[in-house]
């Protein structure tokens, strides 16, 4: 072989590996290229595996740093520095000494000593002195009391409000902060207490934020009393006098809310007085907020109190006797669901299910009904439901040996073989009955 014939055979086999390399490395890149956003074959290799390399630092953020959902719809929702803000309508509050360890040492020292005299009610209004104003001021905010009185305004209910109704002879439903009562116990006047000065004058004003019929934004007003002097409500002059609440049936729990006004003077609350007795739901349309913006340079709220109202039998009567109007309903009415069109043999389903599936929701309570009905006595207390009612057996229970055995009795099988009629004729069992065992 010659030197030149050498030669031309390494050149050409050079230039063809280095063609078919540059056809492969621009193919591989122009495919690459959709999945890291620019093309390969513009950038000399170096680079772009350096590139390649930091994909994730430089191009795509770390999956840590991605918000998730309610991140997002937590910073789309945020209030407002300006708008949103939060005004305090009342009172300031009173700074009190820091409590250190030494004085709670100190304190639980003279209660272990002390323990057969302490006195509780004592307690009670020191804890309604101190702590209890922070207390019901976040529950109160918690149950988005003052959002819906003053809207963006709160307070401080630096004056302790106690509020009760007459249970029976013996005892009291006290209102504490949101308890549920029954609409059965707040039928008549409360009772309310607070400590004032003779001189002092005070409103005191019950409305229910949830229970207005037309306008969700309204309130109704069942009781107000104005120019209290002192802490004798007798003394006050009543502006409306008081109606019980009446939650609807189906409308969960209503808020009722006391509210205690602090007056800098006697007010004229003339345009506000209602007829005494008044049964118009109308005439009791009321917003605290309007009211408060009325009257905001002669009031500061003091004092709050406030409980859960529900429905009960006795507003029945109340709606048809007392308010003369039909007692309204609600219900929630959920969407049907949907059923495939039935079939006449359904393949593995159950034979009474399917077949109640598509019959008329009316007409299985009526049935059910009617079967309760069948065991109650009017006459007798309904008896209550058995703790263990899987326990006891039926009277009509049979074991499953005894089921077999009418089986068989009815197909004329086994033993019951001669209840068959007579025939000169050999009867056999079905085929499928034959492997019964006897």
């Amino acid at each position: 072989m010659s030197a030149v014939y050498a030669a031309g055979k390494t050149l050409k086999t050079s230039v063809t590996k280095q063609r078919i390399k540059n056809i492969f490395l621009n193919f591989t890149r122009a495919k690459e290229s959709r999945f890291l956003g620019y093309y390969k074959h513009k950038i000399s290799t170096p680079v772009f595996r350096e590139r390649e390399a930091h994909y994730r630092e430089t191009v795509l953020k770390p999956l840590e740093e991605i918000p998730s959902l309610s991140q997002r719809l937590a910073e789309i929702n945020a209030p407002d520095p300006v708008l949103d803000k939060k005004v305090d309508i009342g009172f300031p509050k009173e700074k009190h000494r820091k409590v250190t360890i030494k004085d709670r040492l100190t304190r639980r020292k003279n209660i272990a000593e002390l323990s057969d005299e302490i006195d509780l009610d004592q307690i009670q209004n020191d804890w309604m002195m101190f702590d209890g104003p922070t207390h019901l001021q976040n529950i109160a905010d918690h149950y988005g009391i003052f959002k819906h009185l003053y809207d963006h305004g709160f307070f401080s209910p630096c004056v302790p409000l106690r509020v009760s109704y007459d249970y029976d002879e013996d005892s009291v439903s006290p209102v504490y902060m949101g308890n549920i009562l029954q609409a059965s116990d707040v039928v008549t006047v409360p009772h309310v207490s607070f400590k004032s000065n003779p001189e002092d004058l005070w409103s005191l004003v019950l409305t229910n934020l949830d229970g207005h019929l037309l306008d969700p934004n309204s309130e109704y007003l069942h009781w107000f009393i104005g120019n209290v002097k002192g802490a004798d409500l007798k003394s006050g002059e009543t502006v409306c006098d008081y109606l019980r609440p009446f939650p609807m049936r189906g409308t969960g729990y209503h808020r009722l809310v006391f509210v205690l006004y602090k007056q800098n003077k006697v007010i004229d609350f003339s345009q506000l007085k209602k007829a005494s007795p008044c049964l118009n739901l109308e005439e009791r349309t009321f917003k605290t907020f309007d009211f408060y913006k009325e009257h905001q340079d002669f009031l500061t709220p003091a004092g709050l109190a406030f409980y859960q109202c529900t429905w009960d039998e006795s507003l029945t009567d109340f709606f048809h006797n007392v308010l003369n109007m039909q007692e309204p309903v609600f219900e929630y009415i959920e969407k049907p669901m949907y059923y495939k069109p039935q079939v006449q043999f359904p393949h593995m389903e159950y034979f009474n299910l399917y077949l109640d599936r598509y019959r008329d929701p009316k007409e299985v309570k009526k049935e059910v009904l009617l079967k309760r009905l069948k065991t109650i006595d009017p006459f007798k207390e309904e008896p209550p439901m058995p703790k263990y009612p899987c326990l006891h057996k039926p009277d009509n229970y049979r074991f499953s040996w005894q089921r077999l055995d009418i089986l068989k009795e009815r197909l004329r099988q086994g033993k019951y073989r001669d209840l068959r009629p007579h025939s000169v004729y050999p009867q056999e069992d079905d085929n499928h009955k034959k492997n019964y065992k006897t």
